[in-house]
């Protein structure tokens, strides 16, 4: 692999005008199709198959009026006041008037005829029900919607919006965000000791996110997808392409601080080395995010393959786009030569300091190894009590319409009434005579149950084929006791099985739940192949048996950690004012499989980098205890570096508005936080070390059959000896 990207790296920087026009050109056009053609994304995490799922099929086939998306407008009147006042009263209802004429509507329910104002009378809602589905409805009729209700608001009148159709989306790019990649510049700053090379990665990364998210918002055209899919994207490809960056860039200034070595010849030996690396790893990182399509559920394939595609533009761009750019650069990417302030004071080695900290890891192997299993297993405790979910309306911001109006509904009316279900009941196939008393026999079931607080008359289609029934439980949708009480409901169909019709549990809630369910039977199967997918790699890379094992095990460990601190933040309620989280609430349902997925492949990458400079010196000099400290001390700044920049990246996430996204992006800032400094830089080689030359055992037969795949750039060192002896010394490029 080395020996084809060393000629790779030439034609780049030979070529390179040519290959910066060719990427500027594919920004261009991805930017035209991405914001000319763009597609609409959805904020459904529905799954085919479950429950819910085929209750809104049954819907949307033969009770179209009651599959529509929904917006919840809710009302409040001052303290000590009531909507039904008649000054109140006439304000709502010419407001539902007009909402009633929007484009889109099929239908306004009313108040005051309808049980919907609470006891006390100052807190109502009226639903309004549109003809699409609730992610098809428009922004334009949302935005009129808003506008009708202006006559109420002017009588004083509190309103705000709830609902299906009212799910806020996702947007990315503000200020934290911002300030993320502004300190992971200062980072880069700081390791490459040029403020022109720290703009390099940056630069290059940005070209690679453009062009996959532009590219990912053109497919949204023709394939489904959510907005989460969009922001992962930028999150990942922005993080992975500043570090691939930094990776050869670093490399390349590294051989520069030779004086007789080739400008063009050491950018080719930094994309053959380190690009290698580069490769490998992306690889590892694009097959763990497509491996997310084993768990069977289209949203979560659409996200993990639109991630993939952005991870490998940033492997492209890191193996060309650099190359070229390094070679427009030159000679003034060479390190300046640091001269003492006094003549007794020592010039200090580079990579001193991780040859400290390796030496000092490497003294009390066993010692330190124990120490770091305890911290990560502590940290991984609170996981045990995981519970999934999808946020509701009270994770949303607390200034926005949507926790506003949870927060009175809640007020008003009880916290059950958030968690709304609905039971939708097939009625094709029993007797029309029996028909009503099977739904009168259900909903006295329904709302004897422990657990709900009040079940509605029954709504019949025109056919009298689908029925539905609200029930309104006595608890709200984050807690236990509702998921208890929809497994309850599911289980207690007797009553309309035995009349020959079929009854489910829908409604968001119930959807919700669902969704949580179909992740958790998916994830053991995609932890096991993940597993293996890292021990198959690992081994074709590293000729090893128990680098491999100790590298998912370290996995592992990074891994239960990261959920169980996302557990005792966002499950538990810590440091909700900190981090600006408006409730404790469920993890989000596909966050682990997510975390894996990433975490996986990102961990993957310090293993690769930093085991691979430990092979490259056990390969020249044989000594095994030596391998670590030089490869520590060669890779250990740079791996640093990457880590805080990915971290960095993420953590900016952490304070975005969507509560989706502000998980993710604290679990994976930890994850990568955790992965890097305790697991690779602290256990890596404490277990290095403890292992010895056992580390590069590899048994005959599993030899014979690995593939080589030279990574460490070790026939480019024959090679470079070669042309030495031949030529003898470059002539210095100033």
């Amino acid at each position: 692999m080395a020996s084809r990207l060393y000629t790779w790296g030439r034609w780049a920087v030979r070529r390179r005008g040519w290959v910066i026009a060719a990427w500027l050109l594919l920004l261009a056009v991805a930017g035209g199709l991405g914001v000319a053609l763009h597609g609409k994304t959805t904020t459904d995490f529905s799954v085919p198959g479950i429950e819910s799922r085929k209750a809104q099929d049954l819907l949307e086939a033969k009770f179209p009026q009651a599959a529509g998306g929904v917006a919840r407008v809710v009302f409040a009147a001052p303290e000590g006041s009531a909507i039904t006042e008649p000054k109140a009263e006439a304000a709502i209802e010419a407001s539902l008037g007009k909402a009633a004429g929007i484009t889109g509507v099929l239908n306004v329910s009313d108040p005051f005829l309808a049980p919907s104002v609470s006891a006390d009378g100052r807190i109502g809602y009226a639903d309004v029900r549109f003809r699409e589905q609730a992610s098809d409805v428009s922004d334009e009729a949302k935005d009129a919607l808003s506008r009708a209700m202006t006559q109420a608001r002017e009588a004083g009148i509190e309103t705000e919006f709830g609902g299906s159709a009212m799910e806020p989306k996702t947007h990315v790019g503000g200020p934290a965000e911002v300030v993320g990649v502004v300190i992971a510049f200062a980072v880069l700053a700081l390791t490459l000791g040029s403020l022109t090379a720290a703009g390099l990665p940056l630069m290059t990364a940005l070209v690679g996110v453009a062009i996959g998210v532009l590219g990912v918002q053109f497919v949204a055209r023709y394939v489904e997808m959510t907005s989460t899919a969009t922001a992962l994207a930028l999150m990942i490809g922005l993080a992975v392409g500043i570090d691939y960056a930094l990776f050869i860039i670093s490399r390349h200034r590294e051989q520069l601080v030779d004086p007789y070595q080739d400008v063009d010849d050491s950018i080719a030996r930094a994309v053959a080395t380190a690009g290698s690396a580069v490769v490998f790893a992306g690889a590892t990182v694009i097959i763990a995010l497509a491996a997310l399509a084993v768990t069977g559920i289209p949203f979560l394939t659409i996200m993990g393959l639109a991630a993939a595609a952005t991870v490998l533009l940033a492997v492209l761009v890191a193996i060309t786009l650099v190359p070229a750019i390094l070679g427009l650069f030159g000679a003034r990417m060479r390190p300046r030569e640091r001269r003492p302030t006094q003549a007794q004071e020592p010039q200090r080695t580079p990579g001193s300091w991780g040859l400290a900290w390796a030496r000092a890891v490497t003294r009390r192997p066993a010692l330190v190894l124990l120490a770091g299993i305890t911290v990560l297993l502590a940290l991984a405790v609170p996981a045990r009590d995981l519970r999934l979910g999808l946020p509701s309306n009270a994770s949303q911001p607390e200034d926005s319409t949507q926790h506003q109006s949870y927060d009175l509904l809640t007020e008003g009316f009880g916290p059950g009434f958030n968690a709304t279900l609905t039971a939708v009941i097939d009625l094709s196939d029993i007797p029309a005579a029996d028909r009503p008393p099977t739904l009168t026999q259900l909903r006295t079931s329904l709302a004897n149950d422990r657990g709900v607080a009040a079940a509605a008359q029954p709504v019949i289609n025109k056919s009298s084929t689908v029925a539905t029934i609200a029930v309104v439980p006595k608890t709200g949708p984050d807690a236990q006791a509702t998921t208890d009480l929809v497994n309850r409901l599911r289980e207690g169909t007797r009553i309309v099985e035995k009349a020959g019709g079929s009854l489910y549990i829908a409604g968001t809630t119930a959807a919700a739940i669902d969704v949580a369910d179909k992740l958790s039977d998916a994830l053991p199967l995609f932890i096991t192949i993940i597993v293996l997918l890292a021990l198959i790699l690992l081994t074709i890379a590293f000729r090893s048996l128990l680098v491999p094992l100790k590298a998912v095990l370290g996995f592992l460990l990074s891994a239960a950690a990261s959920m169980g601190a996302t557990v005792w933040v966002f499950q538990d309620g810590h440091l909700n004012g900190l981090l600006n989280i408006p409730s404790a609430s469920p993890v989000t349902s596909f966050l682990p499989v997510l975390l894996i997925g990433v975490l996986f492949g990102l961990a993957m990458d310090y293993e690769v980098f930093l085991v691979s400079r430990m092979r490259e010196h056990y390969e020249h000099s044989g000594d095994a205890a030596a391998s670590v400290t030089q490869g520590m001390a060669r890779s250990g700044r740079v791996v640093s570096a990457a880590a805080l920049i990915m971290v960095a990246v993420f953590g900016g996430f952490v304070f975005n508005h969507d509560p989706i996204i502000k998980s993710i992006g604290f679990a994976m800032a930890f994850g990568v936080l955790v992965d890097a400094f305790i697991v690779r830089m602290t256990l890596v080689p404490a277990v290095m070390g403890l292992l010895g030359p056992r580390a590069w055992i590899l048994p005959r037969w599993l030899d014979r059959i690995t593939p080589h795949v030279d990574i460490e750039g070790a026939n480019l060192q024959e090679r470079q000896s070669s042309e030495y002896e031949q030529k003898g010394p470059m002539t210095v490029v100033r």
